[in-house]
């Protein structure tokens, strides 16, 4: 079963879209994923870019997919609490809608590019929530150093190239004027501080032909310094859906899902 449609949030005090895919089979509970969409996406991308439809019709999870618009996931410094609808609100809504299990070994969070950093977020900061945890060609992997050379050098012609000149304006709204730092935004710095025995079964993905690739690598390079668990996968590709589509079968394959 696929459902689109929108939701009333008491957080954003406005209606946001939702979709929501079921599998095939009836289950007395069932495991739920919160699969997390990109910079230019919404709710419904991962339907219509990937083979997520085909996965999810023959196993046991229900897949939810907000919509939070170019937040990051984050309480916005000039914005929408989107953050908190996402980790707080919207598990109560759907566990009140769905028979998904409300247990962390049940749920997975999961996303590409910044919905990889929006689930490695909600994982990291709320571990007694989310047992599994996927990121896919994630953004901001090296946010202090991403932030300083923002303040000190605004976009580069690359990034205005891949993202819009429109990133400049959506992260003075997520972060500040002065593009503030801070550890509960950083996730290497969330991971660092997971309770010993929390800490979620994290699987990382990143295309070699990505311009996210060298952070990538330095991230799994610092969770393997810091002696955290994690499994990551790499093959020659960009940083588009084909790239995200594979990742994403593999996590579900990973997990059991």
């Amino acid at each position: 079963m696929r459902l689109h449609g929108s939701v009333y949030s008491q957080t954003l005090q406005m209606d946001t879209g939702l979709t929501v895919v079921t599998p095939n089979q009836l289950c007395e509970t069932y495991n739920v994923v919160y699969l997390l969409h990109g910079l230019c996406g919404n709710h419904q991308s991962w339907l219509d870019y990937s083979m997520l439809a085909s996965y999810a019709a023959f196993g046991d999870s229900v897949y939810i997919m907000p919509e939070v618009g170019r937040s990051f996931y984050c309480d916005m410094a000039y914005g929408s609490a989107y953050f908190t609808y996402v980790t707080e609100e919207l598990p109560e809504i759907c566990e009140s809608l769905f028979r998904i299990s409300a247990e962390r070994e049940n749920t997975a969070v999961m996303g590409a590019s910044m919905g990889g950093y929006g689930a490695l977020r909600c994982a990291l900061t709320k571990p007694e929530r989310y047992g599994k945890c996927a990121a896919f060609s994630s953004a901001c992997l090296q946010l202090r150093s991403g932030l300083e050379a923002l303040r000190q050098n605004g976009l580069t012609p690359e990034q205005i190239e891949a993202f819009g000149i429109q990133l400049l304006q959506d992260f003075r709204a997520i972060f500040g004027d002065d593009y503030t730092w801070s550890p509960e935004l950083d996730v290497l710095e969330l991971a660092k501080q997971v309770p010993k025995g929390l800490f979620p079964e994290l699987y990382l993905s990143c295309g070699t032909m990505d311009a996210f690739y060298p952070e990538f690598k330095q991230f799994c390079a610092q969770l393997q310094e810091l002696g955290l668990p994690f499994r990551a996968e790499e093959w020659l590709a960009q940083h588009d859906f084909p790239c995200f589509d594979r990742a994403l079968r593999s996590a579900i394959e990973r997990f059991g899902l």
